[in-house]
C-alpha cells in the first residue's frame, strides 16, 4: 500500500500544514501555560517526594511492596514531565527546559534526558518508518515482516510470539531504559568517539550516578537485601510496563512509510499515528499522549492544550480528506497487538497476509 494514495492528491500540499498551523495559533493554543504546568509540577513532585518519604516510615516491610507500585505510577508521571520538557512544552527558551529535563529524566527517574532527546526526535521526524523511526527498529520486537524475516534464534522465536508477549517483556522496559541511558554516555563507536550525542554528558553522568546512589542507598539501608531486591524488581518491572502502555497505543498497527511513499510533513503525523479516546482521567494517565496525532503536528504544545485542538485539527482532516484514526484504549492495544501477531506471522505458517501496513520496510 503506497501511503500517498490513502490521503488521495491534495491541491496546494504545501500549504496544507501552515493553514491548520494557523488555525491552532490564532486559537492561542501555542502559547505556554506556565501557570499550569507550576501547578502540575508541584504536585507531582510533591506526590513522589512523599512516596520516597514512605520508604522509611514504612521501614522493613513486605508492605514495601504497595509504596514500590505506587512510586511507579508516580515515576511515569515525572517522566511524562521530562517528556514535555524535551519538547519545551514549558518553557521557551533550551536552558530552562534542559535543567527541568535532566533533573526529572537523570536524577528522579534515571534516565539519559540527552539520549531520549535524541532518539525521540528522529522518531518525530519520521514516524513508524522502520529504517528511520528508532521506536519500530528489529529489537526484541519485530514490526515488519522483513525484520521477522531477519531473526534468528531466540529472537526468531520471540517474533513467533510476540503478541502474546508483549506486556510480559514490558516489565523489562524500565531496566532496558536505564541500561540504554549509560550505554549513551559511555558508548563509543568505532572511530573512538562517542556514539550517540549528548550535550551535557559530565553532568547527565553525575545525575545518573546521584540517582542510582539514592535509589539503592535508601532502599538496602531501610530493607533486607531481599525485600530491597523485590521493591526494585516491582517498581521498576511496573515502571516499564506503565512507560510501554503509554507509547505502544500511539502509533504501533498505524500504516508505516517507505522511502517510496511521497507524504508531506501533515499527512506524515497524522496518517501513521493514532489518538486514544477517553475523558480527562485518561488524558492524566496518559500523559496527553492520547492526543498523538496533536501532539505529532505540535509537538512544543503545551499538554493542556492538546484536547481543545483535537476538533480544529479533526475537522481540518476532513476538510482535506485525511483519514483522522481514533480508538479506546482497549481497542488501540488490540489493533497494535494484532499488527505484532500479523508480523510474526509467516514465522508460523503459510497463510494469507491481514495486515496491509505489516510488510512496509
Amino acid at each position: 500500500m503506497v501511503l500517498a494514495a490513502v490521503a488521495g492528491p491534495p491541491a496546494n500540499r504545501g500549504s496544507d500544514y501552515a493553514q491548520l498551523s494557523r488555525r491552532i495559533s490564532a486559537a492561542g493554543l501555542l502559547r505556554r501555560r506556565p501557570g499550569a504546568y507550576a501547578a502540575r509540577i508541584a504536585l507531582t513532585l510533591a506526590v513522589f517526594v512523599a512516596g520516597w518519604a514512605a520508604v522509611p516510615l514504612v521501614g522493613d516491610s513486605w508492605w514495601q511492596l504497595l509504596v514500590a507500585v505506587g512510586l511507579a505510577v508516580v515515576t511515569t508521571q515525572v517522566a511524562f514531565l521530562g517528556h514535555d520538557a524535551g519538547h519545551r512544552q514549558m518553557f521557551r527558551r533550551r536552558g530552562p527546559s534542559e535543567v527541568a529535563g535532566l533533573l526529572a529524566g537523570n536524577l528522579a527517574v534515571g534516565l539519559s534526558y540527552g539520549w531520549w532527546v535524541d532518539k525521540h526526535n528522529r522518531h518525530h521526524a519520521n514516524p513508524n518508518h522502520a529504517d528511520e523511526d528508532p521506536d519500530v527498529g528489529a529489537g526484541a520486537l519485530v514490526w515488519t515482516y522483513e525484520q521477522a524475516a531477519a531473526t534468528r534464534g531466540l529472537g526468531r522465536w520471540l517474533a513467533r510470539r510476540q503478541a502474546w508477549l508483549f506486556f510480559p517483556m514490558l516489565l523489562l522496559e524500565g531496566l532496558n531504559l536505564h541500561v540504554a541511558s549509560v550505554r549513551a554516555l559511555v558508548g563509543r563507536g568505532p572511530d573512538g568517539r562517542f556514539a550517540t550525542p549528548v550535550r551535557h554528558r559530565a553532568v547527565e553522568g553525575l545525575l545518573l550516578a546521584a540517582h542510582a546512589a539514592g535509589y539503592l542507598g535508601l532502599l538496602f539501608a531501610v530493607l533486607s537485601p531481599g525485600r530491597a531486591l523485590a521493591f526494585v524488581a516491582v517498581h521498576q518491572g511496573l515502571w516499564g510496563l506503565y512507560m510501554g502502555c503509554a507509547f505502544a497505543p500511539n502509533h504501533k498497527g498505524m500504516p508505516m512509510p517507505t522511502a517510496g511513499d511521497d507524504l508531506d510533513f501533515l499527512r506524515k503525523q497524522v496518517l501513521t499515528s493514532r489518538n486514544v479516546r477517553g475523558g480527562r482521567f485518561v488524558d492524566a494517565a496518559l500523559g496527553g499522549l492520547n492526543f498523538q496525532i496533536e501532539h505529532h503536528l505540535f509537538p512544543n504544545m503545551p499538554r493542556g492544550n492538546l484536547r481543545r485542538a483535537r476538533p480544529i485539527v479533526r475537522a481540518y482532516c476532513a476538510e482535506r480528506g485525511i483519514p483522522y484514526a481514533e480508538a479506546g484504549l482497549v481497542e488501540s492495544y488490540r489493533q497494535a497487538l494484532a499488527h505484532l501477531h500479523e508480523v510474526g506471522r509467516p514465522l508460523r505458517g503459510p497463510g494469507p497476509a491481514t495486515r496491509a501496513g505489516a510488510g512496509h520496510a
